[in-house]
């Protein structure tokens, strides 16, 4: 009788596979499922730092596969170094025991989560979860219990592909973030009459979310919120920082709108505290800040016991969209992906599924369902534009962004 090696030689060709004296060709094919008795180990990690400040880790194999994840990008160089010094764990083991090191990487030391060390687990995470899907040439949404719908709506650019949805800052709807600790009535009116008149133009099918950005202070949050309700907006998202989330919950009983938070909240247990507290009904973790693939599937499923729906926060690049995607299929409670509109064709070597009528296809090729194109990822290697302080032009005093 043959046996699943030998018949998936028989169509791969023997190159593609293990040889039968265990050693690993080179050549394997990426999406080439291992036999039940075969041993795949981490050989490399390396990290890529681009001029935009998004973060990449490659995790490599002795079986040819590779993977890949995002990180935090504020603080790339931080990140990208920590990414290595978790080889000095990781290499050696079997790269599919994912939550078994996520909780090892986690567990592993001393000081535990802050937004560094849990920003470098997302992205090892997800390069953890691209070789898994590989090996079993199944994407991960399909390892996390398969699909729960069909496909995944986005926002981004209005009247693209159908897009439906957007979000607007509030810099652009006021000329500036409402920095002052009580904006008066000048900038209140300002913020209003343009966000009407947007609400107006795109009409009602069009949902539209408003960005606070943590830049504004709770004395400015609860008056703007209280003019702009009348035109319906989707959401508010970051009225204030996440900080005080008592702050936050006082806020959420003020307004018929839903609050959405989460951007800058990372694991399981910072989100616990919004949920308990009623501080946002719409979380939006980050993937490549909050824990990765394996961190919000359980974020999602405390989210679900609160009926709050998850709407993945999303400012990176291919793999923080793809490793989004891949959770949004595989959690009821997915809302609305953050710039799911995005093509990322200047890191990728196959584009994106379109979008039709405002949503994306399921990725379905195995792991996160993309492939970078190193020659284009290391054409945008380089030293990161900086995060610097910004100040009020008035007074000079340091100000949120």
């Amino acid at each position: 009788m043959l046996t699943r090696r030998r018949t998936l030689a028989s169509l791969l060709g023997p190159a593609a596979l293990y040889g039968l004296n265990g050693v690993a060709s080179p050549a394997r094919a990426q999406s080439a499922a291992l036999g039940s008795r075969e041993k795949i180990r981490v050989t490399k990690i390396e990290s890529f730092v681009l001029k935009n400040t998004w973060v990449f880790v490659k995790i490599s194999t002795d079986a040819g596969i590779t993977g890949w994840g995002e990180m935090l990008k504020d603080d790339a160089k931080a990140c990208a170094a920590g990414a290595l010094e978790v080889g000095s764990y990781l290499i050696g083991q079997d790269p599919t025991r994912v939550a078994f090191h996520w909780q090892a990487i986690h567990r592993g030391a001393f000081y535990r989560g802050g937004p560094i060390k849990t920003a470098i687990s997302s992205g090892i995470d997800q390069a953890l979860w691209d070789i898994t899907g590989k090996v079993y040439n199944l994407p991960v949404y399909k390892l996390l219990g398969g699909a729960v719908r069909d496909r995944i709506r986005v926002y981004g650019q209005p009247g693209k592909n159908g897009v439906n949805a957007m979000k607007v800052l509030l810099q652009d709807a006021g000329g500036r973030n409402p920095f002052k600790y009580n904006e008066g009535d000048k900038y209140v009116a300002e913020v209003t009459e343009r966000f009407a008149a947007l609400r107006k133009k795109m009409g009602p099918g069009v949902d539209i979310g408003v960005e606070f950005h943590g830049a504004v202070q709770p004395t400015t949050a609860i008056r703007l919120m209280a003019a702009l309700e009348p035109y319906s907006p989707w959401f508010y998202e970051e009225v204030v920082q996440a900080l005080n989330v008592d702050v936050m919950a006082d806020l959420a009983k003020k307004t018929s709108v839903p609050l959405a938070t989460g951007e800058r909240i990372f694991t399981k247990w910072g989100f616990r505290e919004i949920l308990e507290k009623k501080a946002a009904m719409i979380l939006q973790p980050d993937v490549c800040y909050a824990g990765g693939i394996t961190e919000l599937k359980i974020i999602a499923g405390m989210a679900e016991a609160y009926y709050a729906p998850i709407a993945p926060h999303n400012p990176q690049g291919p793999c923080s969209l793809a490793a989004s995607m891949q959770i949004a299929a595989a959690i009821p409670n997915f809302l609305i992906q953050e710039r799911g509109d995005n093509e990322y064709a200047d890191l990728l070597a196959k584009p994106l599924p379109a979008i039709v009528n405002g949503h994306r296809p399921l990725l379905t090729e195995p792991g996160l369902g993309i492939t970078i194109d190193e020659n284009k990822l290391m054409a945008q290697v380089g030293e990161p534009k900086p995060y610097l302080p910004r100040f009020d032009p008035d007074d000079g005093s340091v100000v949120d962004w």
